[in-house]
């Protein structure tokens, strides 16, 4: 017996009221992303359409060449798609989880300043969970943020593939 599940996202959003407060957001780095937190990692944006992540040049995040490390330049940009993603997967009617299965990377410029990363892919990811939903199987979603110096050049374009899969439960009658 198939039943119709409701795949209408819900429009409120707790983890962008939450993440749009800096005090909540340091305090979720530090319980679930300590690294991020020491990195000093920022959101600058976040909202239905765009996510806007932040990764400054400082002691913590440099490397021997004297540019922003590629690990911490990672984490930002994953980190920019990553709250799309969870927002969408948090937003859902049932439990969803969530895992990047692959990256890619192109790194074009020394990062040697605040680099913010932009992602503007959250319809990909609602779209993702909502067929996710409807159809009780897995998903993919490769997506893509690009981070841009102060001076606005591009230094980096990262690829993040992301699944979806509807969490499954055990039976209590078993």
């Amino acid at each position: 017996m198939v039943t119709q599940v409701s795949s209408k996202l819900s429009d409120t959003s707790q983890l962008r009221k939450s993440l749009g407060n800096p005090w909540q957001f340091r305090f979720y780095l530090l319980s679930r992303l300590p690294l991020a937190f020491f990195a000093g990692l920022r959101i600058e944006r976040f909202d239905e359409n765009i996510s806007e992540v932040s990764v400054p040049y400082r002691y913590s995040t440099k490397n021997p060449f004297k540019s922003i490390y590629f690990a911490a330049l990672a984490m930002a940009a994953e980190l920019s798609s990553g709250i799309q993603a969870l927002d969408a997967v948090q937003r859902a009617p049932k439990s969803i989880s969530m895992l990047v299965k692959d990256m890619k990377a192109d790194f074009t410029k020394k990062a040697r300043s605040r680099i913010y990363f932009k992602s503007k892919e959250a319809k990909r990811f609602n779209q993702a969970v909502e067929a996710c939903l409807q159809q009780n199987e897995g998903q993919t979603v490769t997506v893509h943020t690009s981070g841009y110096d102060q001076s606005g050049q591009k230094v980096a374009t990262f690829w993040f593939t992301w699944t979806f899969k509807q969490k499954q439960y055990p039976s209590k009658n078993n």
